[in-house]
C-alpha cells in the first residue's frame, strides 16, 4: 500500500533529476529533444511528495515504446499512455515511488505549455507555491492511504492554478517579444544616426537604451479588456 507522504523542499531533488535525465537522454537517443523537470521537486522551497517528475520530449512518440525493455531495466514499469493520450508513463520504485517519467512528442504542446507553465510560475510566485504546499500537507494527513482522494482534494485548487500560469506564460512571451522588438529598433535607430552623424560610438549605446525602454514601457500597457 501506498503511503501518501509530502516533505519539505529537499535540495537533493535537482541531483536525483539530473542522473536519471543522463539516463533517459542515453535510451531515447537521437530522438530526444529535451529533457525537463517538472512538479513540485522541480520549485525550490515547495513542500512535495518525494517523487521526482520528468518530461522528456521527443520527436516520434511511435519509436518509444520499443525502449521499454531499457526503462524496465533501470527499474521502471511501462504503463503506456496512462489516461492522457499521446503520453508514454512510467513509474519507478513501486509503493515507494521515486520517479515518475512523462514523455511527449513535440506536437504536444498544450501538454508540454501547462506542465511548464505551472513549474515556473510556482517559482516566481513563492506566495502561491507556499499556499500549495500547505494544501498538499493538508490533505496528505487526511489521505495518508488513499491517493485518489488526495488528488481529487487539490484538483479544484490545480486547475485554477494551470490557468492562471498559462495566462502568466503568454503573458512573459510577450513581454519578451516587445523588448526584443524595441531593442531591434533601438538598433537600426541608434545605426542610423550614428552613420549619419558620425558618431556610433555614441549613437549605438543611445539607440540600444531607447530601445529598451520602448520595449519594457510597451509590455507594461494594461490590455485593453482592462483598462
Amino acid at each position: 500500500m501506498r503511503t501518501i507522504e509530502v516533505v519539505d523542499y529537499r535540495p537533493e531533488w535537482e541531483k536525483m533529476f539530473k542522473e536519471e535525465e543522463k539516463e533517459i537522454r542515453k535510451i531515447l537517443g537521437k530522438n530526444c529533444i529535451a529533457v525537463y523537470h517538472i512538479g513540485s521537486t522541480s520549485v525550490r522551497e515547495l513542500p512535495a511528495k518525494p517523487i521526482i517528475d520528468i518530461m522528456p520530449v521527443v520527436k516520434d512518440i511511435s519509436l518509444v515504446d520499443a525502449h521499454n525493455p531499457e526503462f524496465q531495466a533501470l527499474g521502471y514499469d511501462c504503463r503506456g499512455e496512462f489516461g492522457i493520450p499521446g503520453r508514454r508513463f512510467y513509474a519507478k520504485g513501486g509503493d515507494k515511488r521515486t520517479h515518475h517519467i512523462h514523455i511527449f512528442e513535440k506536437s504536444s504542446q498544450a501538454d508540454i505549455k501547462r506542465h511548464l507553465a505551472v513549474r515556473d510560475y510556482l517559482r516566481s510566485h513563492p506566495d502561491t507555491a507556499r499556499e500549495y504546499g500547505n494544501l498538499k500537507k493538508q490533505l496528505a494527513s487526511l489521505y495518508p492511504h488513499d491517493n485518489d482522494r488526495y488528488c481529487d482534494g487539490k484538483e479544484a485548487y490545480m486547475k485554477e492554478l494551470e490557468q492562471k500560469a498559462l495566462k502568466w506564460q503568454k503573458d512573459q512571451e510577450a513581454s519578451g517579444t516587445s523588448v526584443a522588438l524595441g531593442i531591434s529598433l533601438g538598433l537600426c535607430l541608434g545605426t542610423a544616426l550614428g552613420t549619419a552623424l558620425n558618431n556610433l560610438g555614441f549613437w549605438l549605446p543611445m539607440g540600444l537604451c531607447l530601445g529598451i525602454c520602448f520595449g519594457l514601457g510597451f509590455k507594461r500597457r494594461p490590455p485593453e479588456s482592462d483598462q
